[in-house]
């Protein structure tokens, strides 16, 4: 036997044995009826029926589209036109402005209107692309491949030529987390499918209408780690999509499906990587070394286009509800579209919502203004009638120990928040202040109204501050 079929055969037997390894593990466990999860975590109202059943629907935008040249972490993208040029759909406009950084593509074909600062959802004002929609959409040639005939170089600068970053919410350059130091040792390609935050039903949309995408995607991903297994971790109330994923990878070797117990914040990515795979990471570790690299739906389908289509982030499914809006809905919507234009997709609001929330209620940030566009991290616009948070008035720590026991970092809230609130930097490090998730499970349960996760969340962006300064 020579040497390339030894490799190969000593490669299959690995990936087999990781295989097995998985499936003992937490095979006996949900044949005993013990759902995969992690200890704390909250069950609020998920508010998910409002739009759960209704398909995903194209928007196509009707003003002008509007690119801010940040919307991922890392330096800002370097505009490629000018003002007057004429622009296609899936033209590059903006070139990544360093390795951690991303590119940009017009969503929309018609003429640069102005590079200039615009507000973005944040409130911050960021140098923009304006583009003026011509209507056309006339698009580029896009470049296909077949993922067998690509290298594990040709995949990533595919990924990195497309411009895809996380899509749920950090925006991290999607190029690098797939570029680790040591790929040998990644062990596990997660998809997050648990799609846990309240109201937010996009993620759900996609596994049921386009599941045959999130599995291409994935495969994209495994082709760059030779001894990874891939896992499609979604939560029990998503049954009908763990049978979907179930039947579609039956004959995958590499892939697994892994039903995770329902609770919050199953989704976030040190609870998702121990509920499926039984390891740990903390503050001072990336997922990659655990072995582990995570990605959620719509960045996987990102990949997936990137790689065997050739074609660019240019749309993201956003989730438009609450009880102010008529009809909430999921969209597919192109980059730049400005929020106001949702709405009125959504029928409008019922009446004027006293709190309007991008993201979910629970990790999300209340907005003032809807005249910000969407970005490749929008995930949600949750309109809400009634204002619970702010009608609350917080009162004394009752010492009840509830925000311990639903703490998923397994710290003490309570106690951050007042280190917080007194300027108490070094007590709050050394009592793990910087193990808090931000979740907001603390705050949900505080039966005294503290904002805990505000204070926790402050202190931790100074700490951080700090640590960057030296």
């Amino acid at each position: 036997m020579n040497d390339c079929c030894m490799r190969a055969k000593m490669i299959g037997a690995y990936k087999k044995q990781i295989r097995n390894l998985v499936t003992i593990q937490y095979g006996k466990e949900e044949k005993m009826g013990v759902k995969l999860t992690f200890q704390g975590g909250i069950h609020p109202y998920d508010g998910k029926d409002l739009s759960k059943d209704k398909p995903i629907t194209d928007v196509l935008p009707k003003g002008d589209l509007v690119y801010p040249l940040s919307q991922h972490i890392g330096a800002p993208a370097e505009p490629v036109v000018a003002k007057g040029d004429h622009v296609l759909t899936g033209q590059l406009i903006a070139k990544a402005g360093g390795f951690v950084s991303a590119p940009i593509y017009a969503s929309v074909s018609g003429t640069v209107k102005a590079i200039e600062p615009r507000r973005t959802v944040v409130g911050d004002n960021v140098n923009s692309i304006v583009i003026e929609n011509d209507g056309l959409y006339e698009e580029v040639e896009y470049e296909p491949a077949e993922l067998s005939a690509l290298s594990k170089e040709e995949i990533i600068a595919r990924v990195q030529k497309g411009g895809v970053v996380g899509m749920g919410g950090a925006g991290f350059p999607t190029h690098v987390k797939l570029s680790p130091k040591e790929p040998d040792k990644i062990d596990f390609v997660i998809v997050n499918c648990a799609e846990c935050e309240p109201y937010l039903t996009s993620d759900y949309r996609c596994m049921i209408e386009t599941p045959e995408k999130i599995i291409r995607g994935l495969k994209c991903s495994l082709a760059l780690f030779d001894n990874a297994v891939g896992i499609l971790a979604v939560e029990d109330n998503k049954k009908d999509c763990v049978e979907i994923f179930k039947k579609l990878t039956k004959d995958e070797d590499r892939i697994l499906v892994r039903q995770l117990k329902t609770k919050y914040p199953q989704g976030a990515e040190r609870q998702l990587i121990y509920a499926s795979t039984g390891r740990k990471i903390d503050s001072t570790m990336l997922p990659a070394d655990a072995g582990c690299v995570v990605n959620n739906v719509d960045t996987v389908i990102a990949i997936g286009n990137a790689v065997i289509e050739g074609k660019p982030l240019m749309h993201r499914i956003v989730t438009v509800t609450g009880d102010a809006i008529n009809d909430p809905r999921n969209f597919r919507v192109r980059i730049g579209t400005n929020y106001h234009e949702l709405v009125e997709e959504a029928g409008g609001f019922k009446a004027q919502p006293e709190k309007i929330v991008s993201g979910g209620p629970m990790m999300g940030f209340g907005i003032f203004d809807l005249d910000v566009p969407t970005t490749k991290t929008a995930s949600a616009l949750l309109c809400m009638l009634h204002d619970d948070v702010s009608a609350s008035e917080p009162s004394a720590c009752i010492n009840c120990g509830m925000c311990v026991e639903a703490c998923p970092g397994r710290v003490v809230p309570a106690r951050l928040a007042t280190y917080a609130e007194n300027g108490n930097k070094e007590a709050f490090v050394e009592n793990n202040g910087m193990e808090c998730c931000e979740c907001g499970c603390c705050s949900f349960v505080c039966p005294a109204k503290r904002p805990l996760t505000q204070d926790i969340k402050s202190m931790r962006k100074m700490v951080l501050a700090d640590r960057r300064k030296k």
